[in-house]
């Protein structure tokens, strides 16, 4: 069984976390509450999370402050964060909520269906990053015991190998293609920067498909 990916929600008015709720229940994942910057870091402790859906204006720790911390831990500073406000502040407000590190940038009320789509293109890079990492420690397992394995299992670890890198390679290409596309069309910053936080994931993948070639040196891959 396929485990469900965690989406946090933060916001510190209990109706904004319902209509949320309500607007990604039909990805079927699990949602989780914070009604603060703190509650929501406490959380982050222990669990991994797809996504953080972070409003902008709370009292205490602000949605800004809380993506700082986000951002200066090592264990959660590549999660997406998409930032939520009731008002536009204009383009100055919209650079400082990109320099803290949010690849989107939605103001309220925003469409439904297009906060569910967005959400559900990190969940589904989180699942395929999941996926591989699995995928990519039981190879390593697999190659590492080669010298004990009968020649069958062997070959069945390179042709394993063999069929996770052309997947990541199809990837790899329509995410090139996708980038040249944003370029060609100077597209909007939140989309530019949803598709370098893609590229960053797959160059990570990528060095960890590689490190498990066989003769390669230099201990366990790591998958951001």
């Amino acid at each position: 069984m396929v485990q469900k990916a965690k989406i946090l929600l933060v916001d510190d008015r209990p109706e904004n976390l319902l209509a949320l709720e309500a607007i990604l229940s039909a990805l079927d994942q699990t949602l989780v509450r914070a009604s603060s910057g703190e509650e929501a870091l406490k959380a982050l402790l222990t669990d991994d999370f797809a996504v953080i859906l972070l409003d902008v204006q709370m009292p205490g720790m602000d949605g800004f402050e809380t993506a700082a911390h986000i951002k200066r831990r090592e264990r959660t500073r590549d999660i997406p964060i998409i930032f939520l406000t009731a008002i536009n502040h204009g383009p100055h407000h919209t650079f400082r909520g990109y320099a803290a590190g949010a690849v989107d940038y939605i103001s309220k009320p925003f469409d439904p269906w297009v906060l569910r789509a967005k959400v559900s293109v990190f969940v589904e890079l989180y699942m395929k990053n999941c996926q591989l990492r699995e995928q990519a420690a039981l190879l390593r397992l697999q190659l590492e015991g080669g010298g004990k394995a009968a020649g069958g299992e062997a070959k069945e670890s390179a042709g394993l190998l063999a069929e996770l890198s052309a997947r990541l390679a199809a990837v790899e290409e329509q995410a090139e293609a996708l980038s040249k596309q944003l370029s060609d069309e100077s597209t909007d910053a939140a989309a530019v920067a949803t598709a370098a936080h893609l590229e960053r994931k797959l160059t990570g993948l990528r060095r960890a498909l590689d490190a498990l070639e066989p003769g390669t040196s230099g201990g366990q891959p790591a998958v951001n």
